[in-house]
């Protein structure tokens, strides 16, 4: 197995010299570079087409959406996957999906279509556009704003204690017995 290998490293740097001959087998001319880049292109390419044409077929699109909505019954569960024994809401839904899904609507006038049908509580989550991105950006926009106050805070507070500390470094020293002198006077009763 490693015949061919060991007959490369020593043809021209000898039989020791590995880190030489190494580099060299790593180290391709530009021409074949330019092939492998081809290569792990065309590569690339058909990954990204499997990956884009996995998600085309009807079904993954119905469970895509039937798991983009809840079931209205009460339950609080994900469309296609409420168990309820006997649920009349679910059926229901899960018929009118396959009806938009075949109607040839797009997604989101399928959601909304739902959502104007049963309101907005039948979203799993709310549809991007309009006054739906406030959910979206809001709780983000609460946690940056509040890391930066928490952190102007905190240097506001290290700011004062330095300032308080410069204040009473500069004022009157007193000896260590004068000091014990003027604490116990403050302490009786």
């Amino acid at each position: 197995m490693f015949e061919g290998f060991v007959a490369r490293l020593s043809c021209r740097t000898g039989p020791l010299c590995v880190g030489r001959a190494f580099r060299a087998l790593c180290t391709p001319s530009v021409a074949a570079s330019d092939g492998r880049f081809r290569r792990f292109a065309g590569a690339g390419l058909v990954c990204l087409l499997a990956v884009v044409m996995l998600g085309a077929s009807p079904d993954a699109r119905f469970e895509k959406m039937g798991h983009e909505m809840i079931c209205t019954c009460g339950c609080g569960q994900i469309l296609l996957e409420c168990n309820h024994v006997g649920c009349p809401v679910s059926p229901v839904m899960i018929s009118e999906l396959h009806a938009q899904i075949d109607g040839g609507g797009s997604n989101t006038s399928i959601f909304n279509w739902f959502a104007a049908k049963y309101g907005a509580i039948v979203l799993a989550s709310p549809i991007r556009g309009g006054f739906d991105n406030v959910a979206w950006v809001a709780p983000m926009a609460v946690f940056l704003l509040a890391t930066i106050g928490t952190g102007f805070l905190v240097r506001m507070w290290s700011l004062r204690s330095r300032q308080r500390g410069a204040a009473s470094s500069a004022g009157p020293v007193m000896a260590g017995d004068a000091m014990r002198e003027r604490i116990r006077r403050e302490t009786e009763y």
